[in-house]
């Protein structure tokens, strides 16, 4: 029984200082190229190094605008992280498959994992489906060549399923950032105590949990203090 550590590649230069939270946009709603000495997947490098240290391996999920670099691909091979799509057009059958495809081309390898980009509500960028349909995912997987689906619930309580075809669903997972989670039921120590008896999703987005020491601590200690798996 493990933590399953899911990263949520959202935005390819951060969030801070406001330069590169404009470049990001412009990125995810138009097009900017990536450019590692202007910080393209800076915080990722630094999470990814930190797991590396650790030998705690990690899913990855990527968009379109966030696609690897090579110095993260390298960071990703020497940790044995696993790559995955981070859905945004989610309309049919067909985008998800275009994305799939666009993100296996780019790294050279099958991608067998997925996520999806918002919960709903909101709209993320002009390629961005903002509908959170989980269960039209899941009826898709199979004729992606998809075996394992994390989902975006806030309710880390809800068990996985495991369907015929042996496709792993994960409905919910335990959000590090406070914004998604009660904080007053789903404690770090709700979560080091579930996750000694059972594999649960810890999902984090590198920005976010860099620009919070509190948050960082948490991670550390619950890197620190529990099995990391895939």
């Amino acid at each position: 029984m493990a933590l399953i550590i899911r990263i949520d590649v959202d935005r390819p230069y951060g969030r801070e200082p406001l330069v590169r939270h404009i470049i990001s946009r412009l990125s995810s709603d138009l097009y900017f190229p990536a450019i590692e000495p202007l910080g393209y997947l800076r915080e990722l490098g630094i999470i990814l190094r930190m797991l590396n240290e650790r030998r705690a391996r990690a899913y990855v999920f990527f968009r379109r605008c966030t696609l690897p670099s090579p110095g993260i691909l390298a960071l990703i091979a020497e940790g044995g992280h696993e790559i995955g799509l981070h859905l945004e057009n989610s309309r049919t059958l067909d985008t998800l498959v275009d994305e799939k495809r666009t993100l296996e081309a780019h790294i050279g390898g099958p991608v067998t994992a997925f996520s999806k980009h918002g919960s709903g509500g909101a709209k993320y960028g002009r390629r961005h489906y903002a509908p959170y349909e989980p269960e039209k995912y899941i009826g898709w997987a199979k004729q992606a060549g998809l075996k394992l689906f994390l989902g975006n619930l806030e309710d880390p309580s809800i068990r996985p399923t495991v369907d015929a075809d042996g496709l792993r669903a994960y409905p919910s997972a335990f959000w590090l950032e406070p914004p998604w989670r009660d904080t007053k039921v789903f404690t770090i120590d709700w979560l080091m105590a579930e996750a000694s008896s059972r594999d649960v999703v810890l999902l984090i987005h590198p920005e976010n949990i860099l620009a919070s020491p509190p948050l960082m601590a948490d991670f550390g200690r619950l890197l620190n203090s529990l099995e990391v798996n895939l």
